[in-house]
C-alpha cells in the first residue's frame, strides 16, 4: 500500500472556494488526506496552537494564492516562511 500523505490546503475562503474544493477534490483523488483551516475555529489563542502544531505534522503545505489576504500574524506567517523579511510582510 502506498503512503497517504496529509496536505495543509491554505488560502483565502470566499473568494478562492471553487479552487480549494478543486485542490480538496485532486488530493482526495490521489488518494491523499486535505487539511485546511474550515476544520478549525481560529477564535482564540489555543486554537492557533492547535492550528500551528496541525501545520507542523503534515507532509505538504499548499497555499492558493491570488489577489486579497486573510488575517496575518506576522509572528506565525515568519515561522512558517522564513524567507520573509519585514519589508517583505503585508
Amino acid at each position: 500500500m502506498s503512503k497517504k500523505y496529509q496536505v495543509f490546503i491554505s488560502s483565502t475562503y470566499e473568494d478562492l472556494k471553487a479552487e480549494r474544493d478543486q485542490v480538496i477534490k485532486a488530493t482526495l483523488e490521489m488518494g491523499h488526506i486535505p487539511v485546511g483551516m474550515e476544520m478549525f475555529s481560529a477564535a482564540d489563542e489555543e486554537q492557533w496552537n492547535i492550528i500551528a502544531r496541525q501545520i507542523d505534522e503534515v507532509d505538504y503545505y499548499c497555499i492558493i494564492l491570488a489577489h486579497r489576504y486573510g488575517s496575518v500574524a506576522p509572528s506565525r506567517l515568519l515561522k512558517y516562511f522564513p524567507i520573509l523579511s519585514t519589508k517583505q510582510r503585508v
